[in-house]
């Protein structure tokens, strides 16, 4: 059992008489030290009930029973429950986003099911991918798979099922489901007729008309929304014969150039355009154009590749791209060449506002972590409220915050020392014949500017290691910095071994010190491993 650093006693004898912290003495630090401004009497008993100690059953608290309570879930580095507005447009937020759900794997030749797209939405995931395709095995019916390749299909009708069954468990915001449409007039009339069958009430449909301005994710609580774009050509042929298939080239790589076949809805089948809720747009004309030729009084969604992204905001876009998404919805998705299923920099979208950025959830990785930390904001739901200065409604005064500006904050971390790794791990996982060596990574992922990298020292043959250690993080853009750590059993001959990992939103941290649990490296998060750390800001 870890024992409480020095910080730590002093603290209690701060805040303590005679040895032992009454219910108002920990009500006290709660405000005066951790911040917690609108904790109450009724949370403190709460807290000293969880405990269960001799002390506590008698309302007091001793010094071993403060430091359980900084260590123990009732006392998270972020707030657990959704505080933002959430009565802005959809436009306003940044949607948990996946591409390609229906994926167990890489991108040409991994299976397709239901699985992966259960495990996002109970991840808190709000947008789904699914590529449509006429089922060349059956006739009349229709298929998710990823066209031009050698991905298994997965039956449509399995995958809405599996979207309505487990939509509202982690979060009971709106699930917006992107159909990337190849499908005939008479199997797009059938696929609305499915997706009617399938959600029923909650399906959101405004009609064929495209809204002024999205709704907010407030008044679409429990709803599904149907995004997608209609073909310009539709064909019969086989995903694996069509040689004109827009998402493979002679390579078979994934072509990037999705976002121009947005066409007309008039094409598409009537009850099936009556299904959309979100309008993709029709593309023409140079990228220059893209941007400027808006109409102001729609509000559609835009599909870019990551390259697309980046080569708009080195042409100097990125002020038209930011205007664009105050109303309009951008989503992201990763370049043709990524066939392992890996992932991207975010914060390419992220800063210039675009909601979608989409990203595959099958794997693991530095950017996929950064993902799950954005979204561990606003209490997990799945969307976090843009900043201001990305939806700011003077349309000729917007700011790109991936330009240079002044330090608006200092954010002080302190990590003093870590537990569990005894309970979580085998007692040989990190070295067969002693305990583990272990050392911190500490670093600011966001714009440029802020990107910083420290570490601890190595804590030699510790299951409990103690660090007390400091560091500053000067930032100009808080508003989207993500705080990363990640813990490793230093080695000096091979790869140090991973020992857990969290990115945190800088945002939202809860000032004092506090338990973060750390996570595997696809995102899970440990029953008993985590640090204690404290958080400060100048």
């Amino acid at each position: 059992m870890a024992k409480p650093p020095q910080d730590i006693k002093q603290l209690f004898q701060e805040y303590s008489e005679n040895d032992t912290m009454t219910i108002d003495d920990l009500l006290r630090f709660m405000i005066e030290f951790q911040k917690d401004e609108k904790v109450n009497i009724q949370d403190v008993q709460a807290i000293v009930k969880h405990l269960n100690t001799f002390n506590s059953r008698k309302g007091l608290l001793s010094l071993d029973d403060f430091f359980r309570y900084l260590l123990c879930d009732l006392n998270p580095p972020l707030p657990v429950k959704v505080h933002q507005d959430m009565e802005a447009p959809l436009s306003h937020y940044f949607l948990y986003t996946g591409h390609n759900s229906y994926l167990t794997g890489n991108q040409l030749s991994s299976k397709s099911c239901v699985n992966p797209i259960i495990k996002a939405l109970r991840r808190g995931v709000r947008v789904i991918e699914l590529d449509l395709w006429p089922n060349s095995k059956k006739k009349n019916d229709v298929k998710v798979c990823h066209g031009g390749t050698l991905t298994s299909p997965v039956d449509l009708v399995k995958c809405l099922l599996a979207i309505k069954d487990n939509a509202f468990v982690a979060s009971e915001y709106p699930v917006v489901v992107t159909f990337e449409d190849h499908l005939t007039p008479n199997l797009q009339a059938q696929v609305a007729q499915m997706v009617m069958n399938v959600f029923g009430e909650i399906l959101y449909r405004p009609g064929m008309d495209c809204l002024e301005k999205f709704p907010s994710p407030e008044s679409l609580k429990k709803r599904v929304l149907i995004s997608t774009k209609p073909p310009e050509k539709f064909q019969n042929l086989k995903p694996s014969q069509n040689k004109e298939d827009p998402k493979t080239d002679q390579q078979g790589q994934v072509d990037d150039d999705e976002f121009i076949e947005e066409v007309d809805e008039e094409k598409a089948a009537p009850e099936y355009r009556n299904l959309i809720a979100i309008h993709a747009m029709k593309l023409k004309g140079r990228l220059e154009n893209i941007f400027q030729d808006i109409v102001r009084n729609k509000a559609r969604r835009l599909s870019m590749s990551e390259q697309q992204l980046e080569n708009a905001v080195t042409k100097n876009h990125g002020t038209d791209i930011v205007r664009f998404t105050q109303q309009n919805l951008l989503r992201v998705y990763p370049k043709g060449m990524r066939i392992d299923s890996s992932n991207y920099n975010p914060f390419v979208g992220w800063e210039h506002g675009a909601q979608m950025v989409a990203f595959n959830m099958q794997g693991t990785g530095k950017y996929l972590g950064i993902m799950q930390g954005m979204f561990r904001g606003n209490g997990g739901c799945g969307y976090v409220k843009k900043p201001d200065f990305l939806h700011n409604d003077d349309q000729y005064n917007v700011l790109v915050p991936c330009e240079p500006k002044q330090v608006k904050t200092t954010l002080k971390v302190k990590i003093y020392l870590g537990e569990g790794w005894n309970l979580d791990f085998r007692r040989t996982h990190f070295d067969r014949f002693s305990p583990p060596d272990f050392f911190v990574k500490v670093r600011i992922a966001g714009v440029e500017a802020d990107k910083r990298k420290m570490r601890t020292r190595v804590v030699m043959d510790q299951w409990i290691p103690e660090w007390n250690q400091m560091f500053e993080f000067p930032l100009t853009v808080p508003e989207l910095a993500l705080l990363r750590i990640s813990v490793y059993d230093f080695d000096d001959i091979r790869k140090h071994d991973f020992a857990g990992q969290t990115c945190l939103p800088v945002s939202e941290l809860r000032r004092g010190i506090r338990a973060v649990p750390l996570h595997n490296r696809e995102g899970d998060q440990y029953k008993h491993t985590r640090l204690l750390v404290g958080f400060e800001f100048d």
